[in-house]
């Protein structure tokens, strides 16, 4: 977050504040599964959910637009209650419980989980396999995305520049 502060101002300052351990809590038990603690430590300094009035209904998940990348978002609390709860791949023993998406697009057809047992980032794609263990950890997912934000302040970065504070994605 101090990389995407430094690199794209604009953009951190539209960001809402922590996560409180009670709303983290109350999450748990409405998913009946464990935040694993990495988790936990992101949403308590960042939970990215959008304010109730900006809410669509009529997508799937919903977030701040263009963070980490293009097209999807990191979730907050309220956004990764519902894609567990009515997660696309569910139902058919393509997803497991202890998965707990918190990034994804709008419509839950791709994003990454971390899986509750083992703390590895996993990633899904609907139509396509499932690919567990693609990160050790949620610390490991956000070196690349540390890394990713430090080559975009370098412009280093073809997909991506700053413009006017802003993340612009090309």
């Amino acid at each position: 977050m101090n990389l995407l502060r430094e690199h794209a101002p604009a953009d951190h300052a539209d960001l809402p504040g922590p996560a409180s351990e009670g709303m983290l809590a109350a999450a748990e038990e409405r998913m009946g599964a464990p935040l694993p603690q990495d988790l936990r430590a992101w949403l308590l300094q960042n939970n990215l959910d959008l304010p109730e009035n900006e809410v669509d209904d009529d997508v799937a998940c919903c977030g701040y637009d263009g963070f980490p990348d293009e097209g999807s978002f990191f979730l907050g609390i309220r956004a990764m209650e519902k894609l567990y709860a009515n997660h696309p791949l569910s139902g058919g023993g393509e997803w497991r419980e202890e998965w707990i998406p918190f990034l994804s697009d709008q419509d839950g057809w791709t994003g990454r989980f971390i899986d509750a047992k083992d703390g590895r980032i996993g990633r899904w794609f609907v139509g396509e396999p499932t690919l567990t263990g693609e990160y050790a950890s949620l610390a490991h997912y956000f070196d690349s995305v540390a890394e990713m934000l430090t080559r975009i302040g370098a412009g280093d970065y073809p997909a991506c520049s700053v413009v006017e504070g802003r993340l612009a994605w090309t």
